[in-house]
């Protein structure tokens, strides 16, 4: 029986380590970029920078994933504390916001301490996330922080959105404990599974999968770009015009698209409720000392196009050519809800830096790079009727033996984290091959 893995990032590197682990010979991994690790990608700009596709970091909720990481980096990692920031009212408040309002202004801090109090109690309405926020979190940090940021990091109307993707992303709300924190002026930054994280000492992010593609790079087909399927021949069609065939297909590529590929007319009517978002990831090396230890912040108002920054430099030493380096990088999402101008976005991110004090305005003369990705999927929009769509293409595929897996496989951004991503490669090759059922993914 022949395994096709279309896409060579966390998840289809996941189903190949459990194949190779599993001792199967017949599969092979097919890769459109000339690169491999996907949305997770590093790549190294000519000044001698390193960039990643936006701010990763590296945390696990499995052992498994912890154990490849652990081989495929050795002891090239760092481990760092998170220290994650908000910028708002001219000020920085600590992560998560709520619980740390005692950083706003008395007048900002009151709003949003009597919106906790006023719907303390009361029904959760999750018929939307904009509901859910402002049943959970109240009127004042709505306003301020959940509805804007929102918006700016998904580039959809929070009440287009479902709120069923939740989970441990969102720090609830503990009013007991956030009046004790005013009254003590004390910050709580401890929330959260990312609180401690890894990250390679070489490479980016990426430096983690080119050592888990290591083992088997052999297998890895690259510049491999997918242009149909024949789901009842199963036969693939390439765009240089190459042909394979399979018995088994893990696809990673957006389930959008492998829809249209493989011409899944009765699935089209549901497309129109898979909606994502793109982004551009800027990135600016400057020479001089980092402003700041911080890890990452999130920017909530409309004095800057992006929505979080990393102080990437601070990661890893060589993420910068010498310690005479620092580097930011910046994200801006955008969709057809809400456009950003490509040929703008470094001017305008670098004016941001300066209007929210990310960079000394003697920083602009010691630019040393400027750099830009555009990403055209970022984020999978947990639309209201997502799941509805999904229940009716996923079966489908199934069963013709298609399996379509990964942050934009599944269309499940609340499971696209890195080691869910992989780890949804590795469970689909377990239910293939023993007939476990998958624990990270379902319908």
């Amino acid at each position: 029986m022949k395994f096709v893995i279309i896409g060579a990032g966390p998840t289809g590197l996941g189903a190949a380590y459990r194949l190779n682990e599993l001792g199967v010979t017949n599969w092979e991994v097919y890769e459109k970029n000339n690169y491999v690790g996907g949305l997770s990608a590093s790549f190294k700009d000519e000044n001698g920078f390193w960039w990643d596709i936006g701010g990763h970091v590296l945390f696990s909720h499995y052992p498994y994933f912890d154990e490849v990481v652990r081989k495929a980096l050795k002891e090239n990692y760092l481990t760092h504390l998170r220290e994650s920031w908000i910028w708002i009212l001219n000020r920085f408040v600590p992560y998560p916001f709520q619980n740390n309002i005692h950083r706003l202004p008395k007048k900002q801090m009151m709003e949003c301490l009597n919106g906790l109090k006023e719907v303390r109690g009361k029904k959760i309405d999750s018929s939307n996330f904009e509901k859910w926020i402002y049943s959970v979190f109240g009127k004042g940090i709505a306003k301020y922080f959940m509805v804007p940021y929102n918006w700016k990091v998904w580039a959809y109307p929070p009440n287009e959105m479902n709120s069923k993707w939740i989970g441990e992303r969102v720090s609830v709300v503990d009013v007991g404990r956030i009046e004790k924190n005013i009254a003590e002026n004390r910050d709580d930054v401890s929330w959260g599974p990312n609180n401690k994280f890894l990250f390679p000492l070489h490479g980016g992010t990426g430096g983690l999968f080119n050592g888990i593609a290591d083992f088997f790079r052999e297998k890895i087909k690259l510049n491999k770009e997918l242009d149909k399927i024949d789901l009842n021949k199963k036969i693939i069609t390439f765009k240089d015009g190459s042909k394979t065939k399979y018995d088994y297909l893990i696809s990673t590529i957006p389930i959008d698209l492998l829809v249209e590929k493989a011409s899944l007319k009765e699935c089209y009517k549901y497309l129109k409720d898979l909606k994502h978002s793109s982004g551009f990831i800027v990135g600016m090396g400057v020479r001089g000392k980092s402003p700041t230890s911080k890890c990452w912040m999130y920017f909530p108002e409309s004095n800057s196009p992006f929505y979080r920054v990393t102080c990437f430099s601070n990661y890893s030493p060589n993420n910068v050519p010498s310690k005479d380096y620092y580097s930011l990088m910046a994200e801006t999402s955008y969709s057809e809800a809400k456009e950003e101008n490509k040929k703008t976005i470094i001017d305008r991110t670098i004016k941001a830096f300066l209007d929210t004090k990310q960079m000394p305005k003697k920083d602009i003369k010691n630019i040393a790079t400027k750099y830009l990705i555009d990403m055209e999927y970022t984020y999978p929009i947990p639309t209201v009727n997502r799941d509805m769509a999904l229940r009716a293409i996923q079966p489908y595929l199934m069963k013709k033996n298609v399996f379509s897996r990964g942050r934009f496989g599944a269309w499940k951004y609340e499971i696209g984290n890195m080691d869910h991503s992989f780890m949804q490669g590795v469970e689909v090759i377990d239910k293939i091959v023993s007939g476990k059922k998958e624990k990270t993914w379902t319908l």
